[in-house]
C-alpha cells in the first residue's frame, strides 16, 4: 500500500493528514521460545511467524518437543526463556487474555463422558466466560457446524471418536477464538472420521479466517490440509515452508515422509545418547509433555 498524503487546503489552516501503511500483524509470533527441564531442553529458542487465516502445521518425532512448543502457547507451561504473541498478546505478560483469544483442543480425551455433548459444551461456555444470555444460541450453532446437532442431548460416552473430537473442536469456539490450537487432531481415528473433522477445520478457516496450528504424525493430511508447515527436531527447527517447498529441497518426486526422514534422522557422527540419557529424556517428556 503506497504513503498517501493529502493536504487540506479549503480551510484558512491546511492540515496536513498522512496515511501510513497498514502492516498485517501475524496471528501468531514466536521469538527464541525456550523451555528447559532439568538438563533437556526440551524448546530450543524456536522463532516462528503465523499469518491470519493461516493452518500451520508442526512435525517431527516423538520428543521433539511439539507438545511442550504447544503448551507454551496456550499458556499452560511458562517458557524458561523468550516469548510469543498471539493476537498482538504477550504470553508471559498476558496469559489471561491470550486465553481469551485461543481456542485449544489436547491430545488426550477433554470431553466428559458422563455428561450429554450439550452439557459438555454447557461446561466449556460457563468456563470461558460466555454471556449467560448467548450460551444456549452459541451451543447450538457450534454444534450445528460441527455436525453434531442430533446427538446434542445423547451422552458423549456414546460418542464415536470423530464425533468425540468433533466435540472437542466446538467446545473450543465457543469464545470465537482468533487461533485454534489443535494437537494431533485426528490421533486415533479412522480415515472417514479424519476426513469429516478436517473437513469442519477448513471450514472454520475458509468461512470464519481462524488461524489453526496443527499437530499431527499422519505426513499425509499434513500435505493435504496445512498452508506451511515447520519441522522440529531435538527441540529446534529444522526447516520452515509449504509442503512444496519442502519436498523440493529433497527430490522431484520426493514426499513428506521423504522430508521426514532426511532432515530428521540422525547423522553417523551425532550423537545419539547413552541408556541414561535416553531414560532422563523419556522421562522428563513424559512428565512434562
Amino acid at each position: 500500500m503506497l504513503l498517501a498524503i493529502f493536504v487540506l487546503s479549503e480551510i484558512r489552516n491546511p492540515i496536513r493528514v498522512v496515511v501510513t501503511e497498514l502492516v498485517d500483524i501475524p496471528a501468531v509470533e514466536i521469538t527464541g521460545l525456550t523451555r528447559i527441564f532439568g538438563e533437556l531442553v526440551a524448546v530450543d529458542h524456536v522463532s516462528l511467524s503465523i499469518g491470519t487465516g493461516e493452518i500451520f502445521g508442526l512435525i517431527g518425532p516423538n520428543g521433539a518437543g511439539k507438545s511442550t512448543l504447544i503448551r507454551m502457547l496456550a499458556t499452560l507451561l511458562p517458557p524458561s526463556d523468550g516469548t510469543a504473541r498471539i493476537a498482538g498478546h504477550d504470553i508471559v505478560a498476558e496469559p489471561a487474555v491470550v486465553r481469551r483469544h485461543i481456542g485449544y483442543v489436547p491430545q488426550l480425551l477433554s470431553a466428559d463422558g458422563s455428561l450429554t455433548g450439550f452439557e459438555n459444551m454447557l461446561l466449556s461456555a460457563r468456563l470461558y466466560g460466555v454471556p449467560r444470555a448467548e450460551r444456549k444460541q452459541r451451543i447450538e450453532r457450534a454444534l450445528e457446524r460441527m455436525g453434531l446437532s442430533a446427538a446434542a442431548q445423547h451422552l458423549a460416552s456414546h460418542y464415536s471418536g470423530g464425533m468425540l473430537r468433533r466435540l472437542e473442536i466446538a467446545q473450543s469456539l465457543l469464545h470465537r477464538p482468533e487461533v485454534l490450537i489443535l494437537d494431533e487432531p485426528t490421533v486415533g481415528l479412522d480415515p472417514a472420521a479424519r476426513d469429516t473433522v478436517w473437513d469442519r477445520i477448513l471450514e472454520l478457516r475458509d468461512r470464519f479466517n481462524r488461524t489453526m496450528i496443527v499437530t499431527s504424525h499422519l505426513m499425509n493430511e499434513i500435505d493435504e490440509f496445512c498452508d506451511r508447515i515447520a519441522l522440529i527436531a531435538n527441540g529446534r527447527i529444522v526447516a520452515v515452508g509449504t509442503p512444496a517447498e519442502l519436498k523440493a529441497k529433497v527430490g522431484p518426486d520426493a514426499t513428506l515422509d521423504d522430508v521426514f526422514v532426511r532432515l530428521v534422522t540422525p547423522t553417523d557422527g551425532e550423537r545419539e545418547g547413552s541408556y541414561g540419557d535416553v531414560r532422563r529424556t523419556r522421562r522428563a517428556i513424559r512428565e512434562h509433555g
